[in-house]
């Protein structure tokens, strides 16, 4: 990366940082004035410090892999032969963006929503915060055809948006139904879902330790879709409008295919669906 776009970007980042604790320092004021009785059970701490630390925590998260993916602020998609016409690569420090753009800055607040909803599984669903998990991650989801289709209409789609895009997405499947399970609306075994991501890294990681080849993730109609719908339906489930048993019924319904996707994927790229991967120079 450049210097002067280093710089620009590292600035940027920081605004970021002082934003994320502004808003941390606002909303830990806002829960304390809604008057909530109480927190967990048996933790001597005030209910807006029992839930900025878990939001905090998920909020460094997010600042922290942001901070380490700056690099990949360049066009999504390699250039035609592996090189422009003034000779630059991909990896060119010349074709990296200076700045974050908006469709990454609304992505980034993506995040920031996300990290919100990780504070409430240290909050009791008292009425004054009921809603507050739903809305948030509701806002989210929204946000996340926002992000994208501003990329598109600027003309800024980066490898950094699609790894912040990932990444967020992959943390509110965490800590959403982890929520959603603490407040008793949705059943333990959903957090399958929360722990497909994962499970299929670490099996691609320990393929690679053994020397196993990896294959390429093909291209999929299915899993935008799915994502969809289980963001869709995890709001629904934070939200206090249906009855807890009927999520739990619907949810044997949505979780299934995703976890089978899950699972086709990673047959694909240990080659035991479709052609057999190339071996790892």
């Amino acid at each position: 990366m450049s210097g002067a776009t280093a710089v620009g970007l590292r600035r940027e980042w920081v605004g970021a940082v002082a934003a994320f604790a502004v808003g941390l320092a606002g909303a830990v004021v806002g829960v304390d004035a809604l008057g909530v009785p109480s927190g967990r059970v048996g933790v001597a701490l005030p209910v807006a410090v029992q839930w900025a630390l878990p939001t905090a925590g998920a909020a460094a998260f997010v600042l922290w892999f942001c901070r380490r993916h700056l690099d990949a602020n360049r066009p999504d998609g390699a250039l035609p032969d592996g090189e422009g016409p003034g000779g630059e690569t991909p990896d060119d420090p010349a074709r990296r963006y200076g700045t974050l753009g908006l469709a990454n800055r609304v992505t980034l607040a993506r995040g920031g929503l996300v990290a919100a909803v990780a504070g409430f599984v240290a909050v009791e669903p008292t009425d004054a915060v009921r809603w507050a998990p739903a809305v948030c991650y509701g806002a989210n989801c929204l946000l996340d055809l926002v992000d994208g289709a501003l990329a598109r209409h600027r003309d800024r789609t980066t490898v950094l948006g699609a790894r912040l895009d990932m990444a967020f997405d992959t943390l509110g499947f965490l800590v959403a139904p982890v929520v959603a399970v603490a407040w008793g609306r949705l059943p333990v075994w959903y957090l399958s879902l929360s722990a497909a991501r994962y499970l299929y890294k670490a099996g691609c990681a320990v393929r690679r330790r053994r020397g196993l080849p990896v294959g390429d993730l093909p291209p999929s109609r299915l899993r935008r879709p799915l994502a969809g719908m289980q963001m869709a339906f995890i709001t629904v489930a934070l939200a206090p409008v249906v009855p807890a048993a009927t999520v739990a019924a619907v949810a044997v319904v949505v979780l299934a295919p995703s976890l089978a996707v899950f699972a086709r994927d990673y047959l694909v790229v240990a080659g035991h669906l479709g052609s057999r991967p190339a071996p790892q120079q």
